[in-house]
């Protein structure tokens, strides 16, 4: 079990993209860290890149997050293994090749939803108490600057999941800071992850290199969660330059 002094961040989508950043960039200054995500084999390679020294501080608890009990089945064993949790990432996210108006289904517009926001919410719902208890706790939800306007790259479902995590974001700080717990949402623009593999049309190499890397949005996830408790930073927009 971990102590007070070895702080623990639970992190979804920790198998790739932006959540295996986050988890890395964590892992490397020490901290413990809860991996999840759908696919145990992503989970156990972003545990080998944290490298040996980390091995054991990192638990791999695979979770399909749109699936509310799995959820806190994982969040008890990761109260469990490490004692706290102080910092939720939201990083899972998904979308589809049909993604327009004119072609999404409707399976497809309810798996987006579970999984981009039914499953942050679970996620926020199964560490709060745990945060209420400690009188802190700091949650990132890695939204997307589709959740302040729409456009019809991201396609109507992903816009909706996203615009309903800003809301979710809004909730935390709007009923919980009193308690300790502050949340932020990170809006970034296009990010080189494996994600892009499900756009209609995915880009080439050359426009990926253009985009924003997933360790540029950890640096954002490391500043909204080391600033003094007293701080929040309740949005934050980062776009390629």
């Amino acid at each position: 079990m971990t102590t007070p002094a070895s702080p623990v961040a639970l992190v979804t989508g920790a198998g790739s993209g932006i959540g295996r950043a986050v988890a890395l960039k964590l892992a490397a200054a020490g901290w413990q860290v809860a991996l999840l995500g759908r696919r145990a084999a992503a989970l156990e390679a972003t545990l080998a890149a944290a490298g040996p020294a980390a091995a054991g501080r990192l638990a791999v608890l695979p979770c399909d997050i749109g699936d509310g009990a799995r959820v806190d089945q994982a969040v008890a064993s990761a109260l469990a293994r490490l004692g706290r949790i102080d910092v939720l990432v939201n990083a899972a996210g998904t979308n589809t090749p049909r993604r327009s108006l004119e072609e999404l289904s409707r399976p497809d517009c309810r798996r987006l939803l579970a999984t981009n926001l039914e499953g942050a919410f679970f996620c926020v719902q199964a560490v709060l108490p745990t945060m209420r208890r400690q009188a802190a706790g700091t949650i990132v939800n890695i939204v997307s600057d589709a959740g302040l306007i729409a456009n019809a790259k991201a396609g109507p479902a992903y816009v909706m999941a996203k615009f309903g995590l800003t809301g979710l974001t809004q909730s935390i700080n709007a009923e919980e800071r009193a308690r300790g717990i502050r949340a932020c949402a990170i809006f970034p623009g296009d990010v080189d992850t494996p994600i892009l593999a499900l756009r209609p049309v995915p880009p080439p190499a050359a426009a990926r290199a253009a985009m924003l890397q997933p360790e540029d949005v950890a640096e954002c996830v490391w500043l909204a969660i080391n600033l003094p408790s007293r701080a929040i930073v309740e949005s934050l927009v980062v776009r390629p330059r």
